[in-house]
């Protein structure tokens, strides 16, 4: 097997229009998908395909910081480079010209996502194996290897990361299963917020022939009430055992995520999206949203309501209950 080195690198912006209404939420009314493609190709024409989503015209900024950000991985032989990655992937991140543009959210981290998926790519289609074997024959030390955990090293160091890695192996025997059934997923194209009923339950159908059993709606209309008429639409769409889960994109504030979902509790919904922006995750904000959640549990309250509660690392609401079948991302 040659040893392939990153002989040059490449972004393009690959975008791609929607059929009217979808893609579309409280927030983003004429979604425009694109992709932020990075192309890493080794001496020997192999190529390392990395993407992150992006929609419209906010994707040639990403292509354009791909490339910068790509530059030092230039000549780089990709075993070794996936020998150390989370060293290397924290040094990309502190571009000493790029950092104050990220790396924690925004152009920054985008174009980082779409290099570090494309590194995986390589590294995988260098020893020809599917990147998710490559993953399970890796020792816990060379997985912590490949992470950068700087933000997390207060509560999670590398050796907890790798006491955590190495206690689960033992089990992992009984996990194979998924590799045979596949891992259930949910559809949340059912549910964009311009589409009518109509629409919605049209796509509803079609989703549970070909087998879904989880699904997420998009809510967050300036009409409260067309929120919650949606969602009972939809729950009797689904009927009462599949999963249902909504994402209002950013438009709630913490009283009005806690009052609608008070609302949309008694729909048994499994989960619930309203992460603030980025620069709302501070520890005042995080005391006062629980302050706030401690004094609505009071007496007897919906099922959601006495579920809710604040993460201060993610400041959304979710409930207590495991999600069988679907996750939110």
């Amino acid at each position: 097997m040659p040893d392939h080195f990153i002989a040059s690198i490449s972004a393009y912006d690959a975008r791609f229009p929607l059929p009217a209404g979808a893609g579309t939420d409280s927030v983003h009314t004429n979604s425009e998908y694109c992709l932020g493609v990075t192309l890493l190709t080794s001496q020997t024409g192999l190529c390392g395909t990395g993407i992150s989503l992006t929609l419209g015209d906010g994707n040639r900024l990403i292509c354009e910081a791909i490339e910068m950000l790509a530059r030092p991985l230039a000549g780089w032989p990709i075993e070794e480079l996936m020998s150390d990655f989370g060293r290397v992937s924290r040094k990309l991140s502190d571009d000493p010209s790029l950092r104050w543009l990220g790396p924690h959210k925004g152009v920054v981290h985008l174009a980082l996502a779409s290099i570090t998926n494309a590194c995986f790519d390589l590294w995988a289609k260098s020893r020809q194996l599917p990147l998710w074997k490559l993953l399970l024959d890796l020792a816990p030390e060379e997985v912590v290897g490949l992470l950068d955990l700087s933000y997390l090293e207060d509560i999670l160091g590398e050796t907890d990361a790798l006491e955590l890695l190495r206690k689960a192996i033992g089990g992992r025997a009984g996990r194979m299963q998924v590799l045979k059934t596949g891992y259930p997923g949910y559809d949340t194209s059912v549910g964009w917020i311009a589409y009518d009923d109509a629409k919605v339950k049209e796509l509803t159908a079609r989703a549970i022939e070909n087998g879904f059993t989880a699904f997420k709606l998009k809510v967050g209309s300036a009409e409260e009430d067309r929120d919650l008429r949606r969602a009972e639409m939809l729950r009797a769409a689904i009927g009462s055992h599949a999963a249902l889960m909504f994402d209002a994109n950013q438009r709630w504030d913490l009283p009005t995520a806690i009052r609608v979902c008070r609302k949309l509790g008694r729909l048994l919904p499994c989960g619930s999206k309203n992460r603030p922006t980025p620069t709302t995750f501070t520890p005042t904000w995080c005391l006062v949203a629980r302050s706030l959640l401690q004094r609505s549990r009071r007496g007897s309250t919906s099922r959601i309501e006495s579920c809710l509660r604040i993460s201060c690392r993610l400041a959304h609401c979710i409930t207590s209950r495991p999600i069988a079948r679907g996750s939110p991302e």
